[in-house]
């Protein structure tokens, strides 16, 4: 299991169309995703479960990958939520 705090870089933070291809980037993993944002727990390939963040830039959550591929998930994903590399 790997945790890491990242900070969101998304110039617009995660809006409707940023969540979307973030889900799409978690899905391509084996491994469970969790994002964790002031206490609440969602799973990073919900899209409503995203959406109901409302993450916005310079916020910080802490990303939680499990499994198989959990390094490679947890490198892309902070690769997109930090500067926007899908």
């Amino acid at each position: 299991m790997i945790s890491r705090n990242i900070t969101i870089g998304l110039k617009d933070g995660l809006e409707a169309r940023p969540v979307a291809v973030f889900v799409q980037i978690a899905g391509k993993y084996e491994s469970q995703i969790t994002v964790v944002y002031k206490g609440l727990r969602v799973n990073a390939k919900s899209i409503m479960g995203m959406m109901s963040l409302g993450l916005a830039k310079g916020e910080e959550i802490t990303l939680v990958t499990e499994g198989a591929d959990e390094d490679q998930a947890a490198e892309g994903i902070e690769a997109y939520l930090t500067t926007g590399a899908e």
